[in-house]
């Protein structure tokens, strides 16, 4: 008889990893049309199908405030040739999917499906592109949702601090404009999205990446005769007031009465992703909070039991780019909890990485990359980041080798240079008489309401 699992011996060493598989790069086509839209085609044969985004490199940081993400959804509801429900009909026949969104520094029209239907559904994204009807009734639709949705993310503390600490970091600057208010929602009319489309959504300035089962050369003609008569300079733009240089650590409370628990957010100004340290800063952030084996995690979760999923990120936008630090607790460990925060930056700040540290981070950001190549939306996905943020050509194929150059210093340095812990922005959202006086033993307090009104 076999052995019984209570029976069978216990391994208690853990096998070491195997050596990184090499990355097969697909082949890629990049070219640019007559009328300046780029557009990057790359095979992936896995399964019959292609995955695609055209960008448009405007967002919600260019005019009013959400007016980018309110045009992009109702620019999908009908165009001059169908309206909604035949828009429905068609994708349902191909057997495809299709999406828009806006960001704050671009808009998206998403779309995949078998490669055999590939003609129609790039004439479908022509006429999203070239000839959205905003049908008035899906106008008033969409724009009575967000009103709702608005309403409801204004009780919610994480959306709370996610408006604050942007106001906080970028003062004058658009990317302070994490949501719209209820009035500039109220204030969207038809024909304030139809000047956005017309103004934004130009060939010039956009970028088409398709990833799946075709031939480069083939997909690029039926491109060529969706979008190659499609016309358009791109939109002007003009410079930006520069956000402001904090001095020392500040605290912004937003009062909302009867939580019992707060929601921590703390940051500051960093780097876009074309600095030369972008990957250093990546390696110092997953070593401290952003990865769930970090510092942060181990401390504040597991240690302490303070909270579930602390978490440190770097976010890098087209202009500017910041790092900020958030934890959700118990209303009466503010202050142990912010102590730790402080605490394990200002270690990552002055300590070298231990090899073995060092080498767990290193093999999580090399392993996570090439995770993510493994379906046609990573490879999308990753193609997107290079070309709208205008990186390298070979970026992606060198990532992983630079990756692995990294040494111990790279993280003093990066830390020492972007986790600026002494002029903190610290965002606290909760009741106000439970945790107020811990938070003032971090900076002088400024207290919000929810609707960013100061108190």
């Amino acid at each position: 008889m076999p052995p019984t699992v209570s029976q069978m011996p216990f391994r208690t060493d853990v096998p070491a990893l195997g050596e990184e598989r090499p990355v097969v790069w697909p082949r890629r086509l990049r070219r640019r049309l007559a009328n300046r839209l780029e557009v990057v085609l790359v095979e992936s044969h896995s399964v019959p199908k292609f995955t695609a985004e055209l960008f448009f490199r405007s967002g919600n940081s260019d005019g009013v405030p959400g007016l980018a993400e309110m045009t992009a959804t109702v620019a999908r509801t009908g165009t001059s040739r169908r309206g909604t429900n035949q828009i429905e009909d068609d994708l349902r026949k191909w057997g495809a999917d299709l999406s828009t969104n806006a960001g704050a520094d671009t808009t998206a029209i998403a779309f995949s499906g078998l490669t055999e239907f590939a003609g129609p559904l790039l004439a479908l994204v022509a006429e999203i592109a070239r000839e959205a009807s905003f049908p008035n009734e899906e106008f008033d639709r969409e724009r009575h949702q967000k009103l709702e949705e608005l309403n409801i993310a204004r009780t919610t503390p994480d959306f709370l601090s996610a408006e604050r600490i942007r106001k906080v970091l970028f003062g004058p600057h658009p990317y302070a404009n994490f949501a719209p208010t209820k009035e500039q929602v109220e204030g969207y009319t038809r024909e304030s999205l139809l000047k956005f489309y017309g103004a934004h959504y130009q060939p010039a300035d956009a970028l088409l990446i398709a990833v799946g089962d075709f031939a480069p050369e083939a997909m690029l003609e039926q491109i060529e005769k969706a979008l190659g008569s499609w016309k358009g300079a791109g939109p002007a733009r003009a410079a930006r007031p520069a956000p402001p240089r904090q001095h020392g650590r500040r605290v912004f409370l937003v009062h909302l009465p009867g939580a019992v628990q707060t929601d921590l957010l703390l940051g500051n100004l960093a780097i876009t992703r074309k600095n030369p340290d972008w990957l250093r800063l990546g390696l110092a952030n997953n070593i401290y909070g952003g990865a769930f084996h970090s510092r942060l995690v181990m401390n504040i979760r597991e240690k302490r039991g303070y909270t579930y999923s602390p978490r440190s990120s770097v976010v890098g936008l087209r202009e500017h780019g910041f790092f900020h630090v958030h934890a959700a607790v118990r209303n009466e460990v503010v202050a142990a909890t912010l102590t730790e925060i402080f605490y394990e930056l200002d270690r990552l700040r002055a300590l070298a990485v231990e090899p073995e540290e060092l080498e767990n981070a290193l093999s999580y950001m090399s392993g996570l990359f090439s995770l993510g190549l493994g379906t046609q939306e990573g490879i999308a996905a990753q193609l997107a980041t290079a070309y709208l943020e205008e990186l390298p050509e070979d970026y992606l194929e060198t990532y992983r080798e630079r990756v692995r150059a990294l040494k111990g210093d790279d993280v003093l340095v990066a830390a020492r240079r972007y986790f600026d812990a002494a002029n903190a922005q610290i965002v606290v959202v909760g009741d106000r008489a439970a945790v107020a006086e811990q938070a003032g033993l971090f900076g002088d307090v400024e207290v919000y309401d929810p609707l960013g009104n100061r108190l």
